[in-house]
């Protein structure tokens, strides 16, 4: 007989797959993800939170899901992103950019955008910077990356060949402390010249195949 705790850890693992397949296939967010394969999977809408998987979880999954349905498309698609996301890095150097997101942790596909963060002594200069090189951008806010007791950060949001980019902006000092690995190890940010070193590892590895 099954434990329930292997019932939990059965049903959490259901509920991941589920959201994962929602966002490789549909560009769902994660909340929204895990919020919708736990009413498929369990028909209710407020389940318990320890059946509910987290974020490496549901990463995890779809990083499954794509190697087995993205093929050589998905991996292209995120070598494109990357190089891009590289050189509006290189072009934003002034602002101590950082790669985040499905574009760092291997999982961009047809749905994703490319987000960064920005260090700067204020918001505007990076604003007038765009501005000045007649990039048209849009502002919005975001979830500050260190919790709901910060308050949200301003976002500007641009096109680059044919790429959507998404700029949090953010102060000199919270930079401190933001380079911590995540959780489960890996890195929740990269500067430019850690994400030339994944992609040359990345080209490497492909290499060897």
């Amino acid at each position: 007989m099954p434990t329930q705790n292997l019932d939990v850890l059965q049903l959490r693992a259901e509920i991941a797959a589920n959201a994962a397949r929602l966002i490789a296939q549909d560009g769902a967010d994660y909340d929204t993800a895990r919020r919708k394969a736990a009413r498929q999977v369990l028909g209710v809408d407020r389940p318990a939170p320890n059946l509910m998987p987290d974020n490496f979880q549901i990463e995890d999954e779809v990083r499954k899901y794509q190697s087995l349905f993205g093929g050589p498309g998905q991996a292209a698609r995120l070598n494109a992103m990357r190089e891009t996301a590289l050189q509006v890095m290189d072009q934003l150097a002034d602002f101590r950019p950082y790669l985040t997101g499905a574009v760092l942790n291997g999982t961009a596909g047809e749905h994703d955008d490319i987000h960064l963060q920005l260090f700067a002594d204020s918001a505007k200069e990076v604003e007038i910077y765009l501005l000045n090189r007649n990039v048209n951008i849009e502002i919005s806010e975001t979830p500050h990356f260190k919790g709901g007791r910060h308050e949200a950060v301003e976002t500007v949001s641009f096109m680059w060949h044919k790429e959507r980019i998404h700029a949090e902006l953010y102060d000199f000092h919270d930079l401190r402390g933001a380079l911590k690995p995540r959780g489960d190890g890996r890195l929740q940010r990269v500067d430019t010249a850690g994400l030339r070193a994944l992609m040359a590892n990345d080209e490497t590895l492909e290499q060897d195949e």
